[in-house]
């Protein structure tokens, strides 16, 4: 608990904490990055991630946005 605590404070992450941040693995965040689906920087040859934008890009990834609400009244 106390390690992923430590990557969601962190700013800016690498593929290991980002994998613990998100919950999956390193290889789906490779399989992402290759297909251009996530925002990532590279510097050098490592990849480092924004927690601010990976947020973001989160967030415009959701699929349950409030205009599909009103379908599950019905």
């Amino acid at each position: 608990m106390e390690k992923m605590q430590n990557v969601s404070n962190k700013q800016i992450m690498d593929i290991k904490e980002l994998s613990e941040y998100l919950g999956i693995g390193k290889s789906k965040i490779y399989s992402l990055i290759r297909m251009k689906k996530i925002p990532a920087s590279k510097i050098g040859k490592q990849y480092r991630f924004s927690k601010d934008i990976v947020d973001s890009w989160l967030r415009d990834k959701i699929i349950t946005k409030k205009e599909n609400a009103r379908f599950s009244k019905m």
